[in-house]
C-alpha cells in the first residue's frame, strides 16, 4: 500500500523527507534513526535544502491534478505551501540573522542530545561522536551570521545579548554537555571519549559566545526590534500556514481581551471575595496547591498527565497503546521561560515529553500549570503528534513530521484546554483562574507580537500605553497586567516574540480556526454530531496550514 501509485503524492512527500534526513541530520534523529552527524548551519547547508525543495515542487508539478481527493490532495497542497514560503523566507535571508532565545538553531543543537538514545554502549558512542562535531555547528552559524552582516542583514541587539547570556548558561560550573554526559550508568570504557566530546562541544560554544558579543554585537548597533510589516507578513504566512489579515487578528485579539479581563475578574471574586487579580494570585500562590522541590513537581506533573490518559481513552477519544505514554521532564538550564513539548519517534522508541523550565525555581503552585500540562500532553501535543504517529500507512512522513504548521499544532494544543475545561476538569476556581490566565496569556500575545512588529497604535481603552505606538516596554506592562508573573518570565516571552516574530500568534489564531471547524461541523450535521468521531477524524488529517484547516474541519 505505501507505494502504491494511489499515494503518489504521498509517495513524493516521503522521498522529500528521506532527502531530508540525508541533509539534516537532526531530523534523521527525530525520526528515530541512529545519527552521529551534525547539523549544518552555514549559508551552504541553507542552499541544499534550497535545491531540494525546488526539485520536490518540480516533481508535485507532474502529479498534481484537479481530482485529487482526500489524503493526497491535503498532502499535495501541504507540500506545494510549505516548500514556496520556506523558499521565499530563504531567499530574503532570514537564516542570516536568525538569533533567538526559542525554537532557534542553537537551541535544536543542545535539544538535540535529550532527544538520542542512551540505554547502550552504542547509543552513547554515538552521543560521543556527535558532541565531538559540535564545532560544525557553531561554526556553521558564526558563518551565516556574517554573511549576514556582509548583506546588511542583522539581529537586533537585544536577541544577540540574550543568546549570549543563554551560552553563558550553558557553561556554568562544568558545563551542560558535561553534565549531560555524566550519568553514573554511563559506560566505563567511554568516559574519556564524552569527557573530550563534552569539553570540545563547551569551548565550542563559549568561543562563539565570545564572537556574538565582541564581533558580532557591535555590528548591529541601531538594529529595531521591530521586523515591520513586509517580513512580518512572509513571516506569519510561514508559521502560520496563511495569508492572514493582521489588521482584523489584532482588532479581533483586543475584543478577546476586553472579555477575559470581565471573567478574569470574576474568577479572582470567587478566589478572594472583593479581590483584585493580583490578590487572588498571591492567594493561590501561597495558599493553594504548591509543589516543593524540582523532583516532585516533575512527578505530580506526571500523575497530571496519566490521570487525563486514563480519564480520556475510550470516552473522548481513542488511543493506540503506544499513545499511552508520555514522560514528564524538566527542561535543562539556559531555556526560555515556556513550557515544551517534544514528540516521540515514529515507532515510539523514544516518547513524547513534556518538559518544565524552573528558570531557579524550586517552589510551583500548580493553579499555573494544569492546563499548561494539558496543552502540552494530553489531549495536547502529546495526543496530536502520538496519533500522527500511528498513521504510518494512511499518511506520508511529511504530513506527519516536519510539515507541521505551527499553528495548527499549538491552535490544537490551546483548543484542548478550552476541551478540558468544557469537561470540568479546570471547575476548581484556581484552576479554572489558571486557565483564564492561560487564554489571556495566548491573547496578549496576538496584541503585542503584531502590535510591537507592526508598531500599531494602542486602542484608548487598553489599561496601559492608550494612545501610544507599541514598544516592548508597553509590551511587559500589558503582559504583567494580564497575565501576573514573574520578571524573568515576562522578559523572557518578550525576547520570544521580537526574536521569533508570528509564532505565538498561532496559539489564538489556531485555536479559532479549530473551534470555526467545529462550530460548522456540528451545525451541518446537527443531531448525528458526534465529538469524539469528530475528534479522532480531525486528528487523523494530518499537518496544514491556517488556510485549510477550517474547511476540512468543517467537512468532517
Amino acid at each position: 500500500m505505501p507505494n502504491s501509485p494511489e499515494r503518489a503524492v504521498r509517495n513524493l512527500a516521503d522521498a522529500h523527507v528521506s532527502a531530508i534526513t540525508e541533509l539534516d541530520p537532526f531530523q534523521a534523529t527525530w525520526l528515530g534513526l541512529r545519527d552521529d552527524r551534525m547539523r549544518d548551519l552555514s549559508p551552504e547547508g541553507q542552499q541544499a535544502h534550497d535545491e531540494q525543495a525546488r526539485r520536490t515542487l518540480s516533481e508535485l508539478a507532474a502529479l498534481e491534478r484537479d481530482d485529487l481527493d482526500g489524503d493526497e490532495r491535503r498532502c499535495a497542497r501541504l507540500l506545494r505551501e510549505r516548500l514556496t514560503v520556506g523558499l521565499e523566507v530563504s531567499e530574503s535571508g532570514e537564516h542570516l540573522r536568525t538569533v533567538a532565545n526559542i525554537i532557534g538553531p542553537l537551541q535544536a543543537v543542545r535539544n538535540i542530545f535529550t532527544m538520542m538514545p542512551t540505554s547502550t554502549e552504542d547509543d552513547w558512542a554515538v552521543i560521543a561522536s556527535r558532541m565531538a562535531k559540535l564545532p560544525v555547528a557553531t561554526t556553521g552559524y558564526s558563518a551565516s551570521l556574517a554573511e549576514g552582516a556582509r548583506r546588511g542583514l542583522f539581529a537586533a541587539p537585544r536577541q544577540v545579548v540574550t543568546q549570549a547570556e543563554q551560552l553563558e548558561v550553558w557553561g556554568q560550573g562544568k558545563g551542560w554537555f558535561a553534565d549531560f554526559t555524566a550519568p553514573a550508568d554511563v559506560p566505563p570504557a567511554l568516559r574519556a571519549e564524552l569527557d573530550t566530546a563534552a569539553a570540545t562541544a563547551r569551548q565550542a560554544t563559549d568561543q562563539l559566545r565570545t564572537w556574538l558579543l565582541d564581533e558580532y554585537l557591535p555590528q548591529t548597533d541601531g538594529t529595531p526590534d521591530a521586523v515591520g510589516a513586509e517580513r512580518y507578513a512572509l513571516l506569519a504566512r510561514m508559521r502560520n500556514g496563511a495569508d492572514l489579515d493582521l489588521a482584523e487578528a489584532y482588532e479581533w485579539a483586543w475584543g478577546e481581551y476586553r472579555k477575559l479581563a470581565a471573567q478574569q475578574r470574576e474568577q479572582a471574586n470567587l478566589v478572594v471575595p472583593g479581590g483584585t487579580l493580583d490578590d487572588a494570585v498571591q492567594h493561590l500562590d501561597t495558599h493553594g496547591e504548591v509543589v516543593d522541590g524540582v523532583d516532585r513537581i516533575q512527578a505530580r506533573l506526571q500523575e497530571v498527565i496519566d490521570t487525563a490518559l486514563a480519564d480520556l481513552d475510550g470516552t473522548h477519544f481513542d488511543l493506540a497503546e503506544q499513545v499511552k505514554l508520555v514522560e514528564s521532564r524538566i527542561a535543562p538550564p539556559g531555556s526560555a521561560a515556556a513550557p515544551y513539548y517534544t514528540r516521540p519517534s515514529p515507532d515510539f522508541s523514544r516518547p513524547g515529553r513534556t518538559w518544565l523550565p524552573t528558570l531557579g525555581r524550586t517552589t510551583f503552585p500548580l493553579w499555573k500549570l494544569m492546563s499548561t500540562w494539558y496543552h502540552e500532553s494530553v489531549p495536547g501535543h502529546h495526543l496530536q503528534f502520538a496519533h500522527w504517529a500511528t498513521l504510518a500507512n494512511q499518511l506520508s512522513t511529511y504530513q506527519t513530521g516536519i510539515g507541521s504548521v505551527s499553528a495548527m499544532t499549538e491552535g490544537w494544543a490551546l483548543y484542548a484546554e478550552r476541551l478540558m475545561d468544557e469537561l470540568g476538569y479546570l471547575a476548581d476556581p484556581g484552576a479554572q483562574l489558571g486557565y483564564l490566565d492561560a487564554q489571556m496569556r495566548r491573547v496578549i500575545r496576538v496584541i503585542i507580537d503584531i502590535g510591537m512588529h507592526l508598531e500599531l497604535a494602542i486602542p484608548a481603552d487598553s489599561p496601559v500605553g492608550a494612545g501610544q505606538t507599541w514598544t516592548p516596554e508597553l509590551g511587559r506592562e500589558l503582559f504583567r497586567n494580564g497575565s501576573p508573573r514573574d520578571d524573568a518570565f515576562v522578559d523572557s516571552e518578550i525576547i520570544r516574540y521580537l526574536g521569533v516574530p508570528s509564532q505565538a500568534i498561532g496559539y489564538k489564531l489556531g485555536e479559532r480556526a479549530w473551534l470555526a471547524g467545529r462550530t460548522a461541523a456540528q451545525a451541518a450535521r446537527g443531531s448525528d454530531f458526534d465529538l469524539k468521531s469528530w475528534h479522532m477524524t480531525a486528528l487523523s488529517l494530518g499537518a496544514m496550514g491556517l488556510g485549510d484547516l477550517t474547511t476540512e474541519l468543517a467537512a468532517i
